[in-house]
Formats: C-alpha cells, sequence, structure tokens
C-alpha cells in the first residue's frame, strides 16, 4: 500500500525570493530548531548549462527519523540519507526537486516532488505543490503494521512540511529582504 498527501502553497513573495530562500532555510541558524529533523544536508553536484539557463543540483540531506524502539533496532538506527535533484529554470521561472531516501529503502520508499512557479494571476507571488508517497515493504503478517507506520510517516511529512513552509516565510522576509509593502523587513 502506498500513504501519501498531495499540497499546495502560495508565497506572496516573488519567485527569486522563495527559491533563494529554499536554499537557505536549512542553513539558518536562527530557524534551525524549527528544522530540528534535518541533521545536515551536503551539495555533491551542481552543474550550471548556461544555453539552457538551467542550473542541476545534487545534495544528500541527512535527516534524524525516529520511530518506537523496536523499529530502530530493526532497521539499524533512526538516522536516515536522502538524496535531492533540483532543477532551477531561470528563464521559465521554475524550480522542481525530487527526493528520495536512499537508506532504510529496504523497509520503508519515500519519494517527494516539490516545484516553486509564479502564481498564474499574479506573477509577484510563487506557488509550492509537495507530493509524497511514502511505501511500506510488507509481509502479509506485517500489512496492519505498515500501513500504521506509512500514515505515521505522512503525518510527520505533513508536520515537517508545515514547520519548513513557516522557516521559509520568515527566511524570505529576515534577511534584508523587503516585505510586501516595500519596507525592509
Amino acid at each position: 500500500m502506498v500513504r501519501g498527501f498531495v499540497q499546495e502553497h502560495v508565497y506572496k513573495h516573488p519567485w527569486e525570493r522563495v527559491t533563494a530562500a529554499n536554499w537557505r532555510k536549512y542553513s539558518d541558524p536562527e530557524h534551525k530548531s524549527q528544522l530540528s529533523h534535518v541533521l545536515e544536508v551536503d551539495t555533491i553536484d551542481r552543474k550550471l548549462d548556461s544555453e539552457a539557463g538551467q542550473l542541476h543540483c545534487t545534495r544528500v540531506i541527512t535527516v534524524n527519523a525516529p520511530g518506537p524502539w523496536w523499529l530502530q533496532r530493526v532497521l539499524g538506527g533512526s538516522v536516515c540519507h536522502c538524496l535531492e535533484n533540483s532543477t532551477v529554470d531561470g528563464k521559465n521561472r521554475t524550480m522542481e526537486m525530487v527526493g528520495r531516501n536512499v537508506t532504510m529503502k529496504n523497509f520503508v520508499e519515500v519519494e517527494e516532488r516539490c516545484s516553486y512557479s509564479p502564481h498564474p494571476e499574479n506573477p509577484d507571488w510563487t506557488v509550492f505543490k509537495q507530493e509524497t508517497n511514502i511505501r511500506c515493504a510488507t509481509l502479509s503478517v506485517l500489512a496492519t503494521m505498515a500501513e500504521r507506520i506509512e500514515q505515521r510517516c505522512v503525518e510527520n511529512f505533513q508536520k515537517n512540511s508545515f514547520r519548513g513552509r513557516e522557516v521559509m516565510e520568515r527566511v524570505i522576509l529576515g534577511n534584508g529582504c523587503e516585505d510586501d509593502s516595500g519596507h525592509e523587513a
């Protein structure tokens, strides 16, 4: 069984400011405590395609994915490494990211797809779309338990996603950027 969720959020800020904040949200020391599940972010590859106007980036994101003690014993801990591939298209003003876990895949597979693009009715706003799918490997005897774990993972993803959007808003407004009224924040 696969569980997941889809959500959309509108940032009332221009695409350039929102996507810049996306790169800074994990490293901003003021908001680190809100995203404490993220332990480390490492850029392992970055390529600029100047003809297409695209930046391609690959990052490894290390997260703390706690669960019951018995589950941590089965999995060998609570630290999970994820691979995120991003494409920023400056000409078309789009940013797309796909993240997947590379550890614990024998037990649970997570795929998260996110995009940022200008709002269709107000180009000074940015639409963020997120789709997350979680699938636990099951043995027939453990199907009910796997469904509960999938549901718990979805709930945690939604909670962390909400925190991430809050941090994004603060990063957008905090780092010397002007607010919507044109005043320095």
